[in-house]
């Protein structure tokens, strides 16, 4: 049983978070109330089902430190080149992410889900602003059907209706775009991508089956907003 402190603090996070969604720190808090261990648990063992997440619950790879100047002297079009530019592009410090442990299936699945979020905004071609953070929470509920993500998005929504009504059509847009792309694609769980700077990003999108422009084509413009 949660101490009733914990849940008092877990809901004032909750409320913080609905009405400033882009507070990094609650949100990566947020994450052991939203997917606790029970859930992790769940998670990972549907997981195992999957030959490639089996193996990367096995070999657990992580991504490392990352020298975003060397990505930047990559070839324009890699993955690497790409992920240092989003980086730099938008004052991101993956050193200021906490590190967190990897000695269970369960640690190894929250660890690595902090690691690659920003990996994965370059795959799916996301943006870091809320809507493309909605997007890419219904891309990981698509694909490993996360509470967290499913917490999210809730509270996206809420902060969209209390908020940010304006926004309606294009966070929608996002979820949907987000939520076709995991379904279509192949299972990004655990894949090492730092073995993979150095390929073209269309390369690597296609080997996923990320179908980012099959996708975009399947989806109207954003209409005005009233």
């Amino acid at each position: 049983m949660r101490h009733p402190w914990s849940m008092v603090k877990a809901a004032y996070q909750v409320v913080r978070t609905i009405r400033d969604p882009e507070r990094l720190e609650d949100i990566v808090e947020l994450a052991g109330v939203l997917a606790p261990p029970r859930a992790l648990g769940r998670i990972t063992e549907g997981l195992r089902s999957i030959p490639s997440a089996a193996e990367a619950l096995r070999e657990r790879p992580r991504i490392g430190p990352v020298d975003v100047a060397a990505l930047r002297t990559l070839p324009p079009g890699t993955l690497g080149r790409a992920f240092g530019d989003h980086l730099l592009d938008n004052g991101l410090d993956l050193a200021a992410l906490p590190r967190l442990p990897a000695r269970t299936d369960a640690e190894y699945f929250r660890a690595h889900m902090l690691e690659v979020h920003d990996v994965w905004h370059v795959l799916t071609g996301f943006s870091t602003q809320v809507a493309g953070e909605l997007g890419l929470q219904a891309f990981s509920l698509a694909q490993l059907g996360s509470p967290f993500a499913a917490g999210i998005l809730t509270g996206g929504l809420a902060n969209t209706l209390l908020f940010a009504f304006p926004e309606r059509d294009v966070r929608m847009r996002a979820i949907v775009r987000g939520w076709l792309l995991g379904k279509r694609a192949r299972l990004l769980f655990g894949a090492a991508w730092a073995r993979m700077w150095e390929r073209p990003l269309a390369e690597v999108r296609a080997s996923f089956g990320l179908e980012v422009a099959a996708v975009e084509a399947l989806l109207p413009p954003v209409a005005q907003s009233c």
